[in-house]
């Protein structure tokens, strides 16, 4: 019998609202609604640090949200306006919803996911 340990979902992002993803307060907002809509509990604050400012495409933010079953975690690049979010979970749940909400709310023009069970 094969044990399943957990579910990630991988999700490139490509042609997002740079305001949006230059914005700690709209990225604090994503993490919240993301873990209500696939039932997850948020583990302690968001952290959404700002760095690699030695390089236009490497400066952005960066999200990591603990949640009792694992993580997700997002880097930003503004210079790119590209997104890229993992979502891990021991506990299952809605990758296509989770996917299809994550380009709604960066507005993406195109995405690029994986789907996972490690």
């Amino acid at each position: 019998m094969k044990k399943i340990y957990g579910y990630e979902l991988v999700i490139d992002l490509h042609g997002c609202n740079k305001k949006i993803i230059s914005s700690r307060k709209k990225l604090k907002e994503y993490a919240d609604r993301l873990c209500k809509l696939i039932k997850m509990k948020q583990y302690g604050k968001t952290l959404i640090p700002y760095f690699g400012e030695k390089e236009p495409y490497t400066k952005g933010y960066s999200l990591v949200q603990l949640i009792e079953t694992s993580s997700i975690t997002g880097h930003f690049s503004e210079y790119w306006e590209r997104a890229y979010i993992n979502i891990f979970s021991c506990k299952e749940f809605d990758h296509a919803v989770a996917r299809q909400f994550t380009r709604q709310f960066f507005q993406a023009k195109k995405v690029k996911n994986r789907f996972l069970i490690r």
